[in-house]
C-alpha cells in the first residue's frame, strides 16, 4: 500500500488547519480579546459616526422608559 506523498502533506495540512482552528476556539482568554477588539471598534465607530450614537441613545431610552412604565403600571393593579 503506497500513498502519494502530496497526498500525506494534504491531509497533514488539513489536520494542522483543524486543529488551529480548534484551539482557537477554545482559547477562552484568546475570544475574550477578541471580544474586546470588535467592542471596541463598535464603539469607535458610534464615535465617529454621532448620529448613529444619538439612534442608539434614543432606542435605549425607549426601551428603558417602555419597561419602567410597564412595571408601574403592573405594580398599581
Amino acid at each position: 500500500m503506497t500513498t502519494d506523498a502530496s497526498d500525506v502533506e494534504k491531509a497533514r495540512a488539513d489536520l494542522a488547519a483543524t486543529l488551529e482552528a480548534i484551539e482557537d476556539k477554545l482559547n477562552l482568554p484568546k475570544q475574550a480579546r477578541l471580544a474586546v477588539d470588535r467592542a471596541r471598534r463598535r464603539v469607535q465607530g458610534l464615535r465617529e459616526n454621532p448620529t448613529a450614537l444619538v439612534a442608539v441613545a434614543a432606542v435605549a431610552a425607549v426601551l428603558i422608559g417602555g419597561a419602567v412604565w410597564l412595571i408601574v403600571r403592573v405594580a398599581r393593579k
